[in-house]
């Protein structure tokens, strides 16, 4: 499959340049230059457009999107205890498949290729991205001790029924360290490194669970998962709100990608991640949208915008995160997170997951530097066109791999219900 995307407009060297840009096979094989031989079997016209790597969410969990506005305004250990969980229990995975879908076309129609999930039913949110056209690396949230082991099978089930997909991948994810005991965590990370699997974890993410680690271990969470050897591992670790220097150096000098979640970690009162001096420390910091339960939408746009602003307000400097860094954050870090080689850029020999932004809307006008653009001005709803894989997956403002009509009417449905 051979795709040209003509006349677009591309920040390159320092510079924004119209060019074009010609892939085959998913692959970007030239920009500017035609390939000698390439016949393009179809042409994608981005007059009028910016192109954009695709953004990767690098945490969220896909299947709760049916529960967005179901427990807002509420403390966060209640929010989850009592208002989520229970009733994310009662989906099964025709009903989070829907669920999840519905959250692959929120994520595509807001320039997203890529998610990061935690679930719990396997099979929905691989199902969802393999029917949508998105890359997914997917994790099934792990509780232990007591019912563990039978939720750790689930996942090495999920892995057996999806081998093959190119555009699966897998982790596993411990929950966090108040939902696993110490036992069950070593157990997570030793099958992690017996598969060669990444780690997925939420981590201090609370003052509570701050305190009632430092109450029950004498130590933060962070420093509690190195002591158990979690960190052996490559992992990625959602929210890291409530970090110590020390806890920063860990992180640092063991290679642990942070997932920053700006919109949902205000939501739910939790606080505003130390983003600036985990990046100043040398983490990979990245960033996702967590749940719609939580945030309560999966728009990146509204992320990078925020890790980049509550930073500069946080520490009193308008220099800190500039829009560039942020954008990267949420392109090629989160792809370094996740483990995908070659994605998160627009450069020759990369994946071609491509995001067309619409210049000819008032936010947008006039065009300048175009990070700042993004960062700033955009939000989401420029989106015209989205490329992943090689494949238009979104054409103009409409979803080509979704029957929304369907979708909506599914999803309305299972509310109703829950």
């Amino acid at each position: 499959m051979k795709l040209l995307v003509k006349n677009i407009l591309l920040p390159r060297n320092g510079a924004t340049e119209n060019t074009d840009i010609y892939i085959t096979d998913g692959v970007i094989t030239a920009i500017g230059t035609e390939p000698k031989g390439f016949v393009a079997d179809e042409i994608l016209d981005g007059e009028g457009r910016l192109a954009i790597p695709a953004f990767v969410n690098s945490h969220t969990h896909d299947y709760m999107t049916v529960l967005r506005g179901i427990a807002d305004d509420m403390p966060f250990m209640k929010w989850l205890f009592e208002g989520v969980m229970p009733r994310e229990e009662k989906l099964n995975r025709e009903q989070s498949y829907w669920s999840a879908l519905l959250g692959c076309a929120e994520m595509i129609k807001r320039g997203t290729g890529t998610f990061l999930d935690m679930h719990i039913i396997g099979g929905a949110s691989a199902q969802a991205a393999i029917d949508s056209g998105m890359r997914a690396c997917v994790s099934r949230g792990l509780v232990g001790s007591e019912g563990g082991q039978r939720r750790l099978d689930e996942q090495l089930a999920e892995i057996e029924e999806f081998k093959g997909y190119d555009n699966i991948s897998y982790m596993l994810a411990p929950h966090a360290i108040y939902t696993c005991d110490a036992p069950f965590l070593k157990k997570v990370s030793a099958e992690a490194q017996r598969m060669g699997l990444r780690i997925h974890t939420h981590l201090a993410e609370s003052v509570t669970e701050f305190n009632d680690c430092i109450k029950e271990h004498g130590c933060t969470p962070t420093e509690y998962m190195h002591s158990l050897g979690i960190f052996e591992n490559k992992t990625v670790a959602a929210h890291c709100i409530q970090l110590t220097d020390r806890d920063i150096e860990i992180l640092a000098q063991n290679g642990v990608s942070v997932a920053t979640n700006p919109r949902s970690n205000l939501k739910l009162g939790n606080g505003i991640a130390r983003i600036y001096d985990l990046d100043k420390a040398g983490v990979n910091v990245c960033i996702g949208t967590d749940s719609a339960a939580s945030n309560n939408a999966l728009n990146m746009f509204a992320e990078l915008n925020y890790c980049a602003l509550l930073q500069k307000g946080k520490n009193g400097d308008s220099t800190a995160i500039p829009a560039q860094k942020a954008f990267e954050f949420a392109t090629v870090n989160g792809a370094k997170a996740i483990g995908i080689e070659k994605l998160g850029k627009i450069e020759e020999g990369w994946k071609a997951d491509i995001t067309l932004l619409d210049l000819k809307v008032p936010q947008m006008v006039p065009f300048r530097e175009p990070y700042s653009m993004v960062c700033y001005c955009a939000d989401g709803s420029e989106t015209d066109s989205v490329i992943l894989n090689g494949k238009i997956v979104m054409k103009h403002k409409q979803l080509l791999t979704i029957d929304e009509e369907q979708l909506y009417y599914n999803v309305n449905k299972i509310a109703e219900v829950i």
